[in-house]
């Protein structure tokens, strides 16, 4: 059999189907150490936070511009640690969020998507109320695993921040 009758299937190049979703949920923490919490309008508690930009928007950026969307809250994009990622699998996706912490002077928070958040309120960490948005759940005990706060299974990668 000579070398050049081989057949070489061909490569599929069609894209792969979507199997994850990458997110980011910021902690905002105040100058007196309490964190920004948004009120769902299905009652859970939440951080501040959405998807990445699939056009090449970093994790840093997307939480300054979630932050902005949601909140009216301004903060650079140097200003923004990402400190770890939480994954988890929910029907069959997988769901990466980037946990990000910003440190804001005490700010008043604007409910800027009154559809989705009903209000904002600045609560202190080891007064948490007990019906967390997972996600948000699982970023805030990669933060402070000291506070037992309870959430669907998860792994978490500390990422350590740049020097």
């Amino acid at each position: 059999m000579a070398a050049d009758s081989v057949n070489i299937p061909t490569r599929n190049t069609l894209p792969p189907k979507a199997q994850a979703g990458f997110g980011v949920g910021v902690v905002v923490q105040d100058r007196r150490g309490r964190i920004l919490l948004g009120r769902h309008r299905d009652g859970t508690w939440e951080l501040p936070g959405g998807k990445v930009d699939p056009t090449h928007e970093s994790v840093a950026a997307a939480a300054a511009r979630e932050l902005r969307e949601e909140t009216g809250l301004t903060v650079a994009e140097e200003a923004v640690t990402v400190f770890a990622m939480v994954h988890d699998v929910v029907a069959g996706i997988h769901r990466i969020s980037m946990a990000a912490l910003v440190t804001v002077d005490s700010a008043t928070a604007e409910v800027t998507e009154p559809h989705l958040i009903s209000a904002w309120h600045w609560t202190e960490p080891d007064a948490l109320p007990s019906a967390l948005f997972d996600p948000s759940a699982q970023i805030l005990a990669a933060w402070r695993p000291d506070l037992g706060i309870t959430h669907p299974p998860a792994h978490h990668l500390p990422i350590a921040p740049s020097a």
